[in-house]
């Protein structure tokens, strides 16, 4: 009896374990997007990881091959235990190993190599001819078939969340487009990272154009969370890059926007009674080309760090506008801050994730104290370094979305010619 059941064994480990093979895939994850550092934290799996996945491969396939053991092991016993102890409904945690772990098809092939096994154990016990041997069977078929029934439902439910999660990330590239990693002479990396379990956009935003001989930049905080936030931020990203085109100064820009928002929330509120409470802090930054300076429009947005020889400072400006969505809608509403930033200089646009982010004690992050300890020269690098010492200092857990930019202005090389107007 033993060797039968054990030919029967490695007949059935063989094709199943090869077809499972084949179906066995790693979906794509996803948490905070780093754009300049791989498009995200989360990242895809890609064929030249290949050999990075082989243990866990290995693990899937130790895995797999559990149920052929629990099979195997209980007939054995059967043989060398008394006939009047009867093993063979042991075999239902076969089937059920099975579909915690493998795939619908796998699972079935479990359940009728389990009932071949009954067949055997019950043989070699004497009860061929008892009414036991059916209710055996009976009884691991309806356990099985449970079993199936659930693991069907499971991997249905995995192919919807697999479909959602793919619009969920179209969506992102959509509404945050991965900023270059140059525009002009600026090198530029930029991340993203949502507060809410599983989500890949929330309520804050960024964007960059290109327009004329400078470039501009947009940084921004829609209250709330949830849909709604997302809605406004993407109003404000379609009416950012549609308007920095067309307007010359800042407060013009400004003020467009702010007509923007405004247009938004009032068709909202035809809908959402809480509308007229919503509103979206931001800021707006340009840097000209043939000037080492920055122009800033502050809408009640937390001030960016800038990073200079002498140290890293907060960029503060004297008249900040209220936020969109309460702002003015003229450009005399919103007044430019003007600050020096020359070769070698990075520049960091942040939301406020990052300045209220709090560790096990309830104490902020000290953003300044740790900015000094920071890799500026390369902003990819900077954000890389911000992420890990705000996972470290907050245990990994944020409480609000949290976006960041970083801007570098390269020193000039000593082999450049410089140019003239």
């Amino acid at each position: 009896m033993q060797n039968p059941g054990r030919s029967r064994d490695q007949t059935l480990a063989g094709s199943p374990m090869k077809s499972l093979a084949r179906d066995v895939s790693v979906p794509g994850s996803g948490r905070p997007r780093t754009h300049g550092l791989g498009y995200g934290w989360r990242s895809r799996v890609r064929p030249g990881l290949t050999g990075r996945m082989r243990p866990a491969a290995a693990g899937v396939r130790a895995h797999l091959a559990l149920p052929l053991l629990l099979i195997a092991a209980i007939t054995l016993t059967a043989s060398f235990a008394p006939l009047a102890i009867h093993l063979s409904p042991l075999l239902v945690a076969a089937p059920t190993c099975a579909a915690a772990v493998a795939p619908t098809r796998f699972t079935v092939v479990m359940a009728l190599t389990a009932s071949a096994a009954v067949v055997l154990i019950d043989w070699h016990d004497g009860l061929v001819r008892s009414p036991l041997l059916p209710i055996h069977i009976g009884a691991l078929l309806a356990v099985s078939g449970s079993a199936i029934a659930a693991r069907a439902l499971h991997d249905r439910d995995l192919r919807e969340l697999t479909q959602v999660r793919a619009v969920s990330e179209a969506a992102q590239r959509v509404l945050l487009r991965p900023i270059p990693r140059t525009l002009g002479s600026l090198r530029i990396a930029s991340m993203y990272r949502a507060a809410t379990a599983h989500a890949l956009v929330g309520g804050d935003l960024y964007a960059a154009v290109r327009t004329g001989r400078m470039t501009r930049f947009l940084i921004g905080d829609v209250r709330g969370k949830g849909l709604p936030a997302v809605e406004d931020a993407s109003v404000l990203l379609g009416a950012f890059r549609e308007a920095a085109h067309e307007h010359e100064t800042l407060p013009k820009l400004a003020a467009s926007l702010e007509r923007s928002v405004r247009r938004h929330l009032a068709e909202m509120a035809e809908r959402d009674p809480d509308s007229a409470e919503r509103f979206i802090t931001a800021l707006l930054v340009e840097l000209p080309d043939e000037e080492e300076t920055i122009r800033v429009v502050s809408c009640g947005h937390p001030p960016p760090l800038l990073k200079q020889r002498g140290g890293v400072t907060h960029l503060c400006v004297d008249r900040p506008a209220p936020p969109l969505g309460l702002a003015g809608s003229t450009a005399e509403a919103f007044t430019v801050d003007t600050f020096a930033f020359v070769p070698g200089d990075t520049l960091l646009l942040y939301t406020d994730g990052l300045v209220e982010a709090r560790d096990a004690t309830g104490a902020f992050y000290p953003v300044l104290k740790r900015a000094a300890t920071w890799t500026w020269c390369c902003p990819h690098s900077l954000l890389q370094h911000i992420g890990k010492d705000l996972d470290s200092y907050a245990g990994r857990h944020l409480d609000d979305d949290l976006a960041m930019v970083a801007v570098h202005r390269p020193a000039r090389s000593s082999h450049s010619p410089k140019t003239t107007a």
